[in-house]
């Protein structure tokens, strides 16, 4: 095995460690937050301010990673995270915590967060042979998905012994952990820098666009990928767990079996990637995966009315994600000059997850101002739906999950056809 790959290996167990701790806490303060005024709007406020900085930030994130250290800005960025976590531990032992410490803790994380991943990505582009971007795809997906799942157990149980303050305790300790191994295991290659290389505001979203113009088929790639995350968050972000228990009677067990269900099918997804034995076309494993995902998950949510058949749907949405990275991050590193990487990867996350913020809050508003009304009338083109949805608190989501899921995989169909993405180095 190449030593630099056994290196990243320590570095991505380090990262998936800290990964889990800082899930925690998301988790924790996003109980905390609901026991604390019910509002279903006020979590969903979390992600927005988590989203908007980080959006607006990888507008000139990109040249300031390409001309400046990879190891020192992710560390820089942890540690101000993580003195984010010291805040509000020092709060809610005081008894002062107050929810809009919560927004503007979110809100810094998410400007360092668009520091931070593209600096961990041009990483694994210059310690990771070319050949394993596909596994590599795959390992952080298990991560990510196994963290999902064991989180919030770890989460609840420990909030319910220790409170918030212990759950910041255990943070900080997964911090100090993967902070070790970034700076004294991983050994990253900087290239000499010149005068011409430094970092002015908002040059690397300039380049980056540039870039883009005058390569077609990842910029296709890009905005495609930001209209299927607009589809997706319009449901799965803040409407699942409230579907689930309108069509439950309140059956928290019957959620948390969905949501341990979609952490299995991202963690099964992860396997197989990572196994290194996923060959092929990256645009089709792209646009097709998609494609299974919203056909046989979101249109399967949306028409289920029993735990079982939304546990398979949760899988069947869950286990194609990686694939879709994998394929996205492999077209991304064959195609982008490793010099440009940087400014292409913060571009690229200031389109790809633009969208997200307002199919956040869109998704809340058409659940509870027009669908859940529209399907509790009387009229002839509802009882039609009323028969595919069922009828009842939660129908006007399932109908949200039906619709997201037919546009979603037609879609991914008529992208995949796009010439400019066919015409990119496979």
């Amino acid at each position: 095995m190449n030593n630099s790959f056994k290196k990243y290996i320590v570095f991505w167990l380090s990262q998936a460690l800290s990964q889990l701790g800082s899930s925690m806490t998301s988790f924790t303060l996003i109980l905390w937050t609901y026991e604390k005024n019910g509002s279903a709007m006020t979590v969903s406020l979390m992600s927005f301010f988590n989203y908007i900085p980080y959006i607006i930030a990888s507008l000139f994130a990109g040249s300031f990673v390409d001309s400046h250290n990879k190891k020192k800005i992710m560390l820089v960025s942890d540690t101000i995270a993580a003195f984010c976590s010291v805040i509000v531990f020092a709060l809610s032992m005081r008894g002062e915590l107050q929810i809009w410490n919560i927004y503007l803790v979110n809100f810094i994380t998410g400007f360092m967060n668009a520091f931070q991943g593209p600096a961990s990505t041009v990483v694994i582009g210059k310690i990771v042979p070319k050949g394993k971007i596909k596994q590599v795809s795959g390992m952080n997906s298990f991560s990510g998905n196994l963290v999902t799942v064991i989180s919030p157990v770890l989460a609840a149980s420990l909030f319910s012994f220790g409170g918030l303050p212990l759950i910041i305790i255990v943070d900080l300790a997964s911090f100090s952990c993967a902070f070790v191994v970034l700076v004294f295991v991983l050994s990253i290659p900087e290239e000499n820098k010149t005068k011409k290389d430094k970092f002015t505001m908002f040059s690397g979203s300039r380049e980056g666009f540039v870039y883009l113009r005058s390569n077609h088929g990842i910029f296709m790639i890009i905005l495609t990928m930001a209209l299927l995350n607009f589809l997706s968050r319009l449901t799965y972000e803040n409407i699942l767990s409230p579907m689930i228990l309108a069509r439950s009677g309140n059956n928290y067990d019957i959620l948390g079996l969905v949501n341990a269900a979609m952490g299995v099918g991202g963690i099964a997804g992860g396997i197989i990637v990572s196994s290194g034995r996923v060959k092929g076309n990256s645009i089709k494993m792209i646009y097709v995966s998609a494609m299974l995902s919203f056909l046989f998950g979101d249109v399967m949510m949306g028409l289920g009315r029993t735990r079982i058949v939304w546990s398979l749907a949760a899988v069947a949405a869950s286990l194609p994600i990686a694939f879709i990275n994998a394929g996205q991050m492999d077209l991304l590193y064959r195609n982008v000059p490793e010099e440009m990487q940087g400014r292409i990867f913060a571009a690229r996350n200031a389109l790809q997850f633009s969208t997200i913020p307002a199919g956040i809050l869109l998704g809340g508003c058409l659940a509870d101002y027009v669908l859940e009304p529209l399907m509790r009338t009387d009229t002839a083109p509802v009882k039609m739906l009323q028969h595919i949805v069922g009828t009842g608190a939660g129908s006007g989501m399932a109908l949200m999950f039906l619709c997201t899921g037919l546009a979603g995989a037609v879609f991914s169909i008529i992208s995949y056809q796009n010439k400019e993405i066919r015409r990119l180095k496979l």
